[in-house]
């Protein structure tokens, strides 16, 4: 077991006891409960065609020896073929409302599993992984309806037992006490067998998601593998979490194998010892031929089930766990909490930061009693060091993380007080990579806005160097960018990101600007662009360009969480300070004056 060690739970994970699990798998089913009805009606005629084959077998069986008509043989024949066809559609009838009513559950446990995976906060998804959490969404959803499927079967094979045990006393009391006396034991094993199995199936699904989370990962960054030369790199990583997870389900195997060998064992010494306590009773006209014959077929279709239900303990453990971990992902609490649900009026966009301290981590404070007040209509750009705290602020604008202590004030609303869609409803964020979905520039841009009219984009798009930028494209708005936009530029992908807000109109924007090296050109362009949006919003810019600094109303600089200068470009040129050091590292080379200069000295 020691290969166990490394497959951790996540913080999320929670136990479940099986009756909490029970409840809560019901509730999937309550609202299919007429088809749930029906597949119960055909589990008891299934059942009850089953117990009835051995039944009309033995007593033909005790008319042999005895003057038995050819018409009695053929009533017995056609009734054994009825029985088996009826068998056959009850059982086909049952087995599609089955599958009818498991995909419907599998497809809403599938939603709400997605459901709480989209609207968890950025911070669930720093700490967890987005391939392990795609397990719980997929695979184990699908074990889940494997364990109801088996259910099923299993609740089929019950109902037979239930049956054939009242069949068996009516032949011989005492031979089925004898026989009853077995089933204590197997289910005492099963018992005790039970914990072992959720254990090793809860790790081979954890084994399983370190898995695909590998996969996720390393398919991901292909090309960057590519460009290093790394592909047995990344195939070693592969390897070596998929040697895990092959270790882990042969140490799930062995223990899982135990039961079948040993169950067998207990159902062979059973039908022996009623082999031989049933001829001596027909020896002693006890019983007839007929009676033992089916006692004899009666009883291993009565253990059939009772080892079934002891020898599937495993698939059902494996089942329950993949609805554990489900469950779990579905129970996570959200670490960004809402006092309040208002549905904010149109923002006018006044932020004001009060005394706010926020860290990732305890013993790493990001901001400590910070103040900050834009105006409506502001554009305000953040400049500093890496870890000066700047994208910090948009993300808690944004909401996409909790803070400690302190308020947010959006139009003096708390932040915290909003409905957290209608408010992001008016946010337009840019990020610093820009991410696109595999589909058309169209729809990429119309992401949010599908409503929006093509040729309205296009208006919007040749606002932007009279749409020059379009021409570069091989079909225009209808070119497929690939995934995550890997046809296209960063300069296009830039630009395709600032129309996505454009025709969103927000009253917030918040742009995280990206470092890429770009041409002249579509720089401009996308200084267009921005300059189109920062018209119509109050604007918060993580500055990275010069062109970008200049064209704030307001310059902050801040150093290790704390605003420290702040003012026009001119202004703080003028101190000296922080602002004309960053300035002359960062920013100077890429003024037109520089430029001209570094020219003319060549």
């Amino acid at each position: 077991m020691g290969f166990f060690a490394g497959l951790n739970e996540e913080k999320y994970d929670r136990k479940y006891t099986d009756r909490q699990l029970t409840a809560r798998i019901i509730t999937y089913f309550r609202p299919h409960i007429v088809r749930v009805v029906t597949v119960v009606l055909m589990l008891l005629l299934v059942s009850g065609t089953d117990a009835l084959q051995p039944v009309v077998v033995s007593r033909g069986l005790d008319q042999i020896g005895t003057k038995m008509e050819l018409k009695s043989i053929y009533l017995i024949a056609a009734i054994i073929l009825m029985v088996g066809v009826f068998n056959w559609f009850a059982n086909w009838a049952r087995r599609r409302l089955t599958v009818r009513v498991i995909a419907d559950v599998l497809m809403k446990l599938a939603q709400d599993a997605f459901a709480a995976a989209a609207a968890h906060d950025l911070s669930f998804y720093d700490e967890f992984s987005s391939g392990k959490i795609a397990s719980r969404i997929t695979s184990d959803t699908q074990a889940f309806g494997e364990l109801v499927g088996l259910i099923t079967d299993v609740g089929s094979q019950v109902l037979e037992s239930i049956i054939l045990a009242v069949i068996l006393f009516t032949i011989d009391w005492r031979l089925t006490l004898l026989a009853m006396t077995l089933i204590p034991l197997i289910f005492t094993m099963t018992l005790l067998y039970r914990n072992l199995a959720r254990k090793v199936t809860r790790q081979g699904m954890r084994a399983m998601a370190d898995v695909n989370s590998t996969i996720k990962e390393t398919v991901s960054g292909i090309a960057v593998a590519k460009n290093f030369r790394q592909e047995l790199g990344i195939f070693e990583i592969f390897n070596k979490a998929n040697l895990a997870s092959y270790k882990v389900n042969i140490n799930r195997g062995l223990v899982l194998s135990l039961v079948f060998p040993t169950l067998n064992t207990i159902a062979g010494v059973a039908t022996a010892l009623m082999v031989y306590a049933g001829g001596l009773s027909v020896s002693q006209g006890i019983v007839t031929a007929g009676s033992w014959y089916l006692f004899i077929l009666s009883l291993d279709r009565f253990m059939f089930p009772v080892m079934s239900l002891a020898s599937f303990t495993a698939n059902i453990q494996n089942g329950l766990s993949s609805a554990e971990r489900v469950f779990a992902l579905i129970d996570a609490d959200p670490v960004v909490v809402q006092t309040a649900d208002h549905v904010p009026p149109p923002l006018r966009g006044e932020i004001a930061f009060k005394h706010l301290n926020f860290h990732y981590k305890d013993t790493e404070p990001v901001l400590s009693d910070f103040n900050l007040h834009i105006q409506p209509g502001e554009t305000v750009a953040l400049v500093g060091h890496t870890g000066a705290g700047k994208s910090s602020i948009a993300k808690l604008i944004a909401r996409f993380y909790e803070y400690q202590q302190g308020e947010i004030l959006i139009d003096g609303l708390d932040i915290r007080s909003l409905n957290l869609e209608s408010y992001r409803r008016q946010l337009g964020i840019v990020s610093q990579v820009p991410f696109l979905f595999s589909g058309t520039v169209l729809e990429n841009i119309c992401y949010t806005c599908s409503q929006i009219h093509p040729k309205a984009v296009e208006q919007v798009a040749h606002q932007i160097g009279d749409g020059e930028w379009l021409e570069t494209l091989s079909n225009g708005l209808y070119t497929e960018v690939g995934e995550r936009g890997a046809r296209l530029s960063m300069g296009q992908r830039q630009l395709v990101s600032l129309m996505r807000v454009l025709v969103q109109r927000p009253a917030l924007f918040i742009l995280d600007e990206a470092t890429a090296s770009i041409d002249p050109f579509t720089e401009w362009q996308i200084q267009q662009a921005l300059n189109l949006i920062l018209k119509q919003t109050t604007s918060i810019l993580i500055a990275h360009r010069l062109s970008t600094v200049r064209s704030a109303d307001r310059i902050i600089v801040m150093r290790e969480g704390s605003i420290i200068e702040e003012g026009s470009h001119d202004n703080l040129m003028g101190q000296n300070g922080h602002y004309a050091e960053l300035y002359n590292t960062y920013f100077r080379h890429q003024s037109l004056a520089y430029v001209e200069s570094a020219q003319w000295k060549g």
